[in-house]
């Protein structure tokens, strides 16, 4: 009489757990339904703009959508007018000399504006570190002594300068000065008196030639800052000025480097 085939170990093994299998897909089907879950979550309290800069940022990377111009950068990018064709930016020179440029044809555009109603000995240029600095310096055309009132021309070349410097859009410093003569009566001091009369161009600017009034402020130096140091009549009345300061926005490290561009480019000795 035959013996019965007799069952190895490992198949009684492997038939008492044969039911089991199942388990592996049902973790990895409830692994996935909660990363499903934990991403809902994230989405629910996402940032409507982020998500869409995320999603459109993904589809370009992987290759599957055109979305178009695309601005992944950060830190400090190079302005557009400041790269050349093999897209690296300018030296510090060749900043310098490109704001000189933008200064100078700022300066004829004034000039010839003024020239136009012969306003042009009323007011002096000067180009330097700081800009474009257009002092208003006109004898008794501008300010009596003692006195902040604008009078006579000085209304109009305020109001030509007005609309030409608020064209260019740079920030503007209106910068009052007085002459020294120990005695600014109705005026406590000089600082009172140069002030008020830097505020009245800042008026004139804002309110009759449009310029915008975050762009400017006044300040006043008393007679700490005279053009001449004469004693004079004449001296006195060209220190009775107030100056319009067309800033330049530029690091120092450029602004510096006007000076020498503006000699390279005139043929005069740098200021």
């Amino acid at each position: 009489m035959s013996r019965p085939a007799r069952r190895s170990r490992n198949t009684e093994h492997a038939e008492e757990h044969v039911d089991e299998r199942w388990m592996a897909s049902y973790m990895d089907m409830v692994t996935v339904l909660m990363c499903l879950f934990i991403v809902l979550f994230a989405m629910s309290t996402v940032d409507q703009d982020k998500f869409i800069a995320l999603k459109n940022s993904l589809a370009t990377g992987f290759g599957t959508v055109d979305v178009g111009k695309l601005d992944t950068a950060s830190g400090v990018v190079v302005p557009e007018e400041l790269v050349d064709e093999q897209g690296a930016g300018f030296t510090e020179a060749e900043e310098a000399s490109a704001e000189v440029d933008e200064l100078l044809k700022l300066r004829e555009q004034l000039r010839s504006a003024l020239a136009a109603q012969n306003l042009e000995h009323t007011v002096t240029f000067v180009i330097d570190q700081r800009g474009l600095t257009v002092g208003l310096i006109g004898w008794e055309t501008f300010f009596q002594p003692n006195s902040i009132q604008l009078q006579g021309e000085a209304l109009v070349v305020v109001d030509t300068l007005g609309p030409i410097l608020a064209a260019a859009e740079h920030k503007v410093s209106v910068e009052g000065h007085a002459d020294y003569r120990g005695s600014p009566t109705p005026f406590p001091t000089d600082w009172e008196l140069s002030g008020g009369r830097a505020t009245q161009v800042l008026r004139r600017m804002v309110e009759s030639a449009g310029f915008p009034g975050s762009q400017i402020s006044a300040v006043g130096y008393g007679s700490t800052r005279p053009a001449r140091t004469g004693e004079s009549a004449e001296d006195a009345a060209i220190n009775r000025r107030v100056d319009i300061a067309v800033l330049s926005d530029l690091p120092e490290s450029v602004r510096n480097l006007i000076p020498t561009a503006l000699s390279t480019k005139t043929g005069q000795p740098a200021p």
